[in-house]
């Protein structure tokens, strides 16, 4: 049998399984590896399929015959490559409805991809993060310059995909409606983007460091009152407001010295940069939704290290950049 669907039986919902199937299983220390071995709610652990921001949201129909959209879609170029979100096989490589879609069956549930011109063909077994195909161009209602809609289905039953990314990853929202206002305020304030939206690094700075998001800024560094607890301290940071699941990248070449949820910072992703002009310097990446690169790894300017995110003591999405010179914490805009 397929352990996650082992899991799936074994530690279900008690009102239709039963107590006595959980007696099957010969220990406790079985249950815990098969958590581990498929990701929380009987789901194997997934990764993002597209560095690119979500441009439209997940937002299932209530009843499930009504309109909605089925799935998250992923802005981003004509042939950007297309990764399996979990280990699977594929089950489906073919048009659909005129677009190119590829399935993955991953054993509790499958996911669906499209438009993809496919590299893979039907009983390709994949790993997550495989190639899978690239996205084209002609996705309905896509903002971009191209789209790739993902989808998760459990049974006939669909799903948030992101649900795959576990933790906040699965709790992603676009814009909290307490701060679309801001949001919205910031984003006619700030010029056409050249590169899509999708989040390309910006020109580097007197220093090298370029621009993690794109955006404008919502918060600068220096005293304000919180908007979460109320208390007047320092916003010891600089804050970009930028959609849910934007890609952030890193500024400078680094080592990553921490990952892991912290808090008020919520999701958070610690860099050393060695030393840059003189001076030792290490930035900070708080309130993500989750973040691709784990510590000890070395990255590059440029490269994808997570998604922005709304978690910790946040009021709605954005990026919360923190910088320290030679130890002090400072106002990041003095170096970027």
């Amino acid at each position: 049998m397929n352990t996650c669907a082992l899991r799936r039986e074994s530690t279900g919902d008690l009102s239709t399984i039963g107590r006595r199937r959980l007696r099957r299983l010969r220990s406790a220390a079985l249950v815990a590896a098969l958590v581990v071995l498929c990701g929380a709610g009987g789901l194997p652990p997934g990764v993002w399929p597209l560095e690119g921001p979500v441009v439209r949201d997940y937002d299932a129909p209530d009843p499930d015959w009504l309109p909605g959209h089925r799935g998250v879609d992923l802005g981003t170029e004509p042939g950007a490559p297309v990764v399996a979100a979990a280990a699977g096989t594929v089950t489906h490589v073919g048009p659909i409805a005129g677009r190119g879609v590829v399935v993955v069956d991953h054993g509790s549930v499958r996911t669906t991809y499209e438009p993809v011109d496919p590299t893979v063909t039907s009983g390709t077994v994949v790993a997550a993060g495989d190639r899978i195909g690239t996205v084209t161009a002609g996705h309905p209602g896509c903002p971009v310059a191209a789209c790739l809609h993902w989808g998760l289905r459990e049974q006939e039953r669909y799903r948030d995909p992101r649900d795959l990314l576990g933790g906040a990853e699965g709790q992603v929202r676009m814009v909290a409606g307490d701060s679309r206002e801001a949001v919205e305020q910031a984003a006619s304030n700030r010029p056409a983007p050249t590169d899509g939206g999708l989040g390309s690094p910006s020109p580097p700075g007197p220093h090298g460091f370029s621009q993690p998001v794109p955006g404008s800024i919502t918060s600068p560094f220096g005293m304000r009152v919180h908007p979460v607890t109320g208390v007047y301290k320092l916003h010891d940071g600089t804050d970009w407001g930028a959609a849910c699941g934007t890609p952030i990248r890193a500024p400078y070449a680094g080592t990553v010295t921490s990952v892991g949820s912290s808090g008020a910072w919520g999701n958070r992703l610690i860099l050393d940069h060695g030393t840059v002009d003189g001076r030792s310097v290490r930035t900070s990446y708080n309130h993500a939704s989750g973040f691709t690169v784990p510590a000890g790894s070395r990255v590059e300017a440029g490269q994808v290290i997570g998604r922005v995110g709304s978690t910790g003591y946040s009021t709605g999405c954005h990026l919360h950049l923190q910088l320290w010179l030679d130890g002090g914490i400072v106002d990041p805009m003095s170096w970027f």
